[in-house]
């Protein structure tokens, strides 16, 4: 393509998007996980992929879309989650922040697909139509009622659905899932009708959280939880390595997302060695700096003795464990390893 008559943005878009093309697919399907640990990359929000030491992959709430678009829609439509939540009518102006690191049609394997609850930003229709087509027939869709409903809706044969509640365990070759309670109180007040006075009984129909074993270690996955005192229970019932909570800075008006304050209760509640932060990457209104979470963490871990220790992750990044666990920060791979496997091609050395 080189002359600018026969650019479209059509062109443009299948040219630019998404923004790292196959590069991670790449990298996760190559990637063989060494015997006593386990791998997981962040794709972003609170979509996680793991892989075993037997190269079980796991995909939970992966999600490809975006959020707002335009200015011209002034209201969110009646009984949106928010409006419901905040009282609040105009339009939230959560335009999506952070990349789009997979390509969902460039998926090879999954072993079995995960969602926490049915928000569109944890359910995905172009990763689901991707695995019908690219990946072995046998692959579950696991999740709690609403979000098989919204795959269902999606076209996803019922016979590939699993809907799962808290206390339910399911084995995916060398992985076992522990179906546990969400906490998400925002996806409890998601309804569409006038619900007020009306006390709701289907958390265990919307969200889940999951607790995962593999041969290495376990991983915590809240979904969008927000802090609750069982996280205790959880903790002393399952012995927790890594755990994931959403983090964000909440505006005025809204409890949508857990704090720094609630990360580090969190961690310190289940008990676990590795706590990450995840979900304060992907809207512009609710972003937060993860470094209030080592400021904190700094600050309290000597007087409450805390146990573990907190990592602060980049989109698209690797996290091993427990190769990982001692880290405190995500870094990208900086390359450049074989500098100098040629000449340089400069007139003279000096200008090195």
């Amino acid at each position: 393509m080189n002359k600018i008559s026969e650019i479209t943005r059509e062109k443009w878009i299948l040219g630019a998007f998404p923004e790292w093309g196959t590069w991670l697919n790449e990298e996760i399907d190559k990637t063989e996980v060494l015997p006593g640990t386990f791998a997981m990359w962040w794709i972003g929000c609170t979509g996680i992929w793991l892989k075993s030491e037997k190269s079980t992959n796991i995909a939970i709430d992966l999600w490809f879309g975006n959020g707002k678009r335009t200015q011209k829609t002034k209201e969110m439509e009646p009984f949106h989650q928010m409006r419901n939540m905040t009282g609040g009518r105009a339009t939230q102006p959560n335009l999506r922040a952070a990349p789009i690191v997979f390509d969902p049609f460039a998926v090879t394997r999954v072993d079995a697909v995960l969602s926490t609850h049915y928000h569109n930003d944890h359910i995905d229709p172009f990763f689901a139509a991707a695995v019908i087509k690219n990946c072995e027939e046998e692959v579950p869709f696991i999740g709690p009622l609403e979000s098989v409903k919204k795959w269902l809706s999606y076209g996803v044969p019922e016979s590939r659905c699993k809907v799962v509640k808290p206390g339910d365990v399911i084995k995916i070759k060398d992985c076992e899932i522990i179906v546990l309670d969400s906490f998400d109180r925002t996806c409890l007040v998601t309804a569409d009708k006038d619900i007020r006075g009306i006390c709701p009984t289907d958390m265990d129909e919307k969200a889940v959280n999951y607790f995962i074993k593999t041969p290495a270690g376990t991983i915590y996955h809240s979904g969008d939880s927000h802090y609750s005192v069982y996280y205790a229970k959880h903790g002393k019932d399952h012995q927790v390595d890594v755990a994931l909570g959403s983090y964000g800075e909440n505006p005025v008006g809204n409890q949508d997302k857990m704090t720094s304050v609630d990360i580090l209760r969190m961690a310190e509640a289940l008990q676990c060695k590795t706590v990450i932060p995840f979900h304060y990457d992907v809207w512009t209104n609710f972003k937060a700096d993860p470094e209030e979470i080592l400021m904190l963490y700094d600050f309290k871990k000597d007087t409450l003795n805390y146990k573990f220790k907190p990592y602060i992750w980049d989109v698209g990044g690797k996290f091993v464990w427990p190769e990982d666990k001692d880290k405190v920060k995500y870094h990208y791979r900086r390359g450049f390893e074989d500098c100098f496997t040629d000449e340089p091609n400069v007139p003279f050395r000096s200008i090195l």
